[in-house]
């Protein structure tokens, strides 16, 4: 007889599942026990935040859901924030995690790893959250869990299997629920068609639902003689195109553009605040005529459009091409997408110029690698204008949630995800500091990482905003460790070198050319800023 952990890791490799991160704990051996069996690798990190960001940076490259097994309590609570960011990015995750037992739930007897309600807890971040109480509700929880993936926006997911269930025997094989990709209204393509064909002066709007879209996207964006604005994690779809505009659209050129359009076409953007109102004016561009594509209905209601177009971006967009008549596209798509470019590339200012001058030293120095981010200063500069040669290849914790800490973690489960790839992490000394640990899992996965640590001794973009309201510096200078010392420690090979895009490249060259995972450390301006410090 299976018993329904071992049934459980069954499934997942049924439906496609090829690695999960996780810490073993009490609460989960019993998961261990169909794992060591199994075909699926497991990764182990140093803690389970970090497990949840390695779900997260898998799931980005793959496009399938990143999975994590976690213990009860601690375990769950530590993945929570790498649960919300994915939720904020509609990323696949689905958390496995243990419970209690079912007769002591909710009654507060001082059990390891009591909560009073973790499902209750857990159901505020996840899409679902489900129990498994008998052997026959294992199949109907895991085709819960996974239809968000498929269908809707993603998102993080929740499975909880109790003590005193996950090693009870008779589970059985389960035929895996049908799986239907929402297809677009045919009559609505033909109407966004015809609305596209009669514009003057059309925008497209991209965002991270978009970035399997990329060739029908450039493809239509030709055609119809639209420049191609990609938000965040939408970069990359139109690479070094004449049309493309790798501007973030919360900069005042790219407002400008898309209030002067006459049809605006976005597909799979949600219109989010980090990406379209970043400097927090509470207004959006105006939009005279909008057609919108997702596979949410409840994003599509969010954010109303004059043409809303419920289904996949990838099958959307490639009717969009097939349907379109148009004979000549405008005439001013390339000279407005210039005109863009150059102007918020004025906009963001010297500092911001010279840290996107640097990405693009890092991205020719390591071409098709995939950059992977922490909330950093080039990370904030990128966000605002860099064009990325990978679509797809570009995604950091910068928006959305913006948890500290993501980069390394991820960058690990991207570099799981796609093993063919050069993965690139740039994180800053602060946020390095909240997830150092993972180092150890990279060296131990002999995964090809090039850390990039940007270091100016704080936080410095927290004590720029104290500055800029007049509020004492406080709190924004913890001490970096010597990042040499790390480096050896974790016996990655280690460079070290000026901000000066030509000496970064050299490094980046250097480290490609290396197996495992390297360490760079960029000697940024120190934080300029005094820090009050309360005398003893």
């Amino acid at each position: 007889m299976t018993s329904i952990g071992e049934a459980l890791v069954a499934q997942l490799a049924e439906r496609g599942v090829k690695c999960v991160f996780g810490i073993p704990g009490v609460h989960t051996i019993e998961l261990y026990r169909g794992l060591a069996t199994s075909k699926i690798r497991h990764v182990t990190p140093r803690h389970e935040q970090g497990a949840g960001f390695m779900a997260d940076g898998y799931a980005r490259v793959t496009g399938k859901p990143g999975a994590a097994f976690v213990i009860t309590g601690p375990g769950v609570t530590n993945t929570l924030t790498a649960m919300a960011q994915a939720r904020a990015d509609s990323v696949p995750m689905l958390v496995v995690s243990g419970v209690n037992t079912v007769p002591s739930l909710g009654k507060g007897l001082g059990h390891l790893h009591e909560l009073p309600d973790q499902r209750a807890m857990v159901r505020n971040v996840a899409l679902v959250s489900e129990r498994v109480e008998r052997a026959e509700d294992l199949g109907p929880v895991l085709d819960s869990a996974f239809r968000p993936f498929h269908s809707g926006r993603p998102g993080p997911t929740h499975i909880e299997i109790p003590l005193d269930v996950v090693g009870q025997e008779g589970a059985s094989a389960h035929a895996i629920a049908d799986v239907k990709i929402p297809v677009p209204d045919p009559d609505l393509i033909t109407q966004a068609s015809e609305m596209l064909a009669r514009a003057k002066a059309p925008v497209i709007l991209t965002g991270g639902g978009a970035r399997h879209a990329s060739q029908a996207i450039v493809e239509l964006a030709e055609r119809i003689g639209a420049p191609v604005v990609q938000t965040t994690n939408a970069r990359g779809v139109a690479f070094d195109h004449p049309l493309g505009v790798p501007v973030s659209p919360s900069l005042k050129a790219v407002r400008e553009l898309i209030e002067t359009a006459d049809v605006v076409l976005a597909v799979g953007t949600e219109f989010g605040q980090t990406d379209y109102d970043m400097y927090a004016t509470g207004t959006q561009p105006s939009m005279a005529s909008l057609i919108r594509v997702d596979r949410c209905a409840e994003q599509l209601a969010r954010h109303p459009a004059d043409l809303a177009i419920k289904g996949d971006a990838v099958l959307a967009m490639a009717a969009l091409v097939k349907a379109q008549t148009r004979p000549e596209p405008a005439d001013d798509g390339e000279a407005r997408a210039t005109r863009t470019r150059g102007a918020a590339f004025e906009e963001i200012g010297p500092e911001m110029r010279s840290l996107s001058g640097i990405l693009d030293a890092i991205r020719d120095a390591a071409p098709n690698a995939i950059m992977v981010g922490d909330s950093a200063q080039p990370i904030y500069a990128g966000n605002l204008y860099y064009d990325h040669d990978r679509p797809g290849g570009w995604f950091n914790a910068a928006t959305g949630f913006g948890a500290l800490g993501y980069g390394i973690p991820a960058a690990i489960g991207a570099a799981i995800g796609d093993a063919s790839a050069r993965i690139i992490c740039i994180t800053g000394d602060g946020g390095a500091q909240f997830s150092l640990p993972e180092l150890m899992c990279a060296v131990d996965e002999k995964l090809p990482i090039t850390f990039v640590v940007w270091n100016n001794h704080g936080y410095q973009e927290i004590a720029t905003s104290m500055q800029s309201v007049n509020v004492e510096v406080v709190g924004c200078d913890p001490s970096p460790p010597l990042f040499e010392a790390v480096a050896k420690s974790c016996s990655m090979p280690f460079w070290k070198c000026a901000p000066d895009p030509e000496l970064i490249a050299a490094a980046i060259k250097s480290a490609s050319g290396e197996t495992g995972p390297t360490l760079i450390e960029i000697e940024a301006p120190n934080l300029a800023h005094p820090t009050h410090r309360a005398s003893s």
